[in-house]
């Protein structure tokens, strides 16, 4: 089958990937086993599109793909019959029918890793997400997320800047920015190499709330194993952690702090024995690097990098003198202020004027969970 007949497969009334997914597990011929499966009125209307296409509402949907695939390079239409697509979809039991690609296809070749968390990392979140991004991409994996506020468009540009791969699935059409924010990022997936666009929606489809949980199955769903990189309790990206278990993927969390109230769904995933803590590239390799030796050359494979063997990084320290004794307390993780007064065992009211000063300097800042210290050029 070509594009268009998979086009038109996508656009059938009351199917939906499961139904076509159950029926394409038939194996039936086209177009007369099609035709002979499919529910009476999705077979009318396909039976209409191939005897009379031009009376058919459906072609006129073909043609606006077509159209758009047309308009500019790097715009392509997937489905199973393309050469680029990713086998891992069909594991799926409801993988999409037809991808719209825009980007460099090269991206889709090697194996994969998806990177999720929070839209409002900590700086140590941050760090994390970027450190373990570039690692990943240095050998030679394609990090994949959804180009979300925080962690994902953390991730994405770290993996870009670093000359790597990477993909983002879209709850919306491949054409629409969202969030307006990321107008460069979804510029650099577009038209860098080893960038790359998807989505299960046409091109100028809006974003809406009912997409997202369905964007998420195709994250895990083209990677090997998932990273979860800072997580709330109530965090989207436990929605992800649960389709990669439900996917048969490995499923892998960072450690972060009990105080931190941006990791506590990571450290929920710990306690239920759902996932495997990393620490480093190394821990993921170990365990996913059977499954992608295929894809990965010796020399990429054993490379090491120092960043990427720390998941929590430590402040260095700096050639000038600290400005407070407070400071050897704090590090990049958010240290609550009763922790503070605990530990240094000055008054409540001390604290607080001694954080504002040294926020004033630049030295600290308050996030969510506490105050973390600042690395100082």
């Amino acid at each position: 089958m070509d594009a268009k007949e998979w086009l038109v497969v996508n656009m059938l009334p009351g199917m939906g990937a499961l139904r076509i997914a159950q029926l394409i597990a038939r194996q039936p011929q086209w177009p007369e086993g099609w035709l002979a499966a499919l529910p009476s009125r999705a077979a009318n209307e396909l039976r209409l599109w191939l005897e009379h296409p031009t009376r058919s509402t459906l072609q006129e949907s073909v043609n606006e793909t077509l159209t758009w695939q047309q308009q500019a390079p790097g715009r392509h239409v997937l489905h199973r019959d393309h050469p680029a697509w990713p086998a891992l979809l069909n594991e799926l039991p409801d993988p999409p029918v037809v991808l719209w690609a825009q980007g460099d296809l090269g991206a889709l070749e090697g194996p994969k890793l998806a990177m999720v968390g929070t839209r409002k990392p900590t700086s140590e979140g941050a760090h994390n997400a970027q450190t373990f991004a570039r690692e990943m991409v240095r050998r030679g994996w394609c990090i994949v997320s959804g180009m979300a506020l925080g962690v994902d468009g953390v991730a994405q540009r770290a993996a870009l800047s670093a000359g790597g791969s990477t993909i983002a699935v879209l709850g919306c059409g491949v054409d629409v920015i969202y969030p307006a924010s990321h107008r460069d990022l979804h510029e650099q997936l577009s038209r860098l190499p080893g960038g790359l666009l998807l989505s299960e929606h046409p091109p100028g489809t809006l974003a809406r709330p009912a997409f997202f949980p369905r964007r998420n199955r195709i994250v895990t769903g083209l990677s090997l194993g998932t990273l979860v990189v800072e997580a709330t309790e109530k965090s989207g990206s436990l929605v992800s952690a649960r389709l990669t278990l439900e996917q048969n993927r490995e499923l892998f969390v960072l450690p972060g702090s009990l105080h931190n109230v941006q990791a506590r769904g990571c450290l929920a995933l710990l306690r239920q024995g759902a996932a495997h803590l990393v620490c480093s590239a190394d821990d993921i390799i170990a365990d996913l690097g059977h499954w992608a030796g295929e894809f990965i050359s010796p020399d990429s494979a054993n490379r090491s990098s120092t960043e990427g063997n720390v998941a929590s990084p430590t402040i260095p320290t700096p050639a000038e003198p600290l400005p407070d004794t407070l400071l050897n307390t704090l590090s990049a993780t958010p240290t609550p202020i009763d922790l503070l007064v605990q530990t240094t065992g000055v008054s409540v009211s001390d604290c607080q004027q001694r954080l504002l000063m040294l926020e004033l300097d630049g030295w600290v800042t308050q996030q969510a969970g506490g105050w973390v210290r600042l690395p100082r050029a």
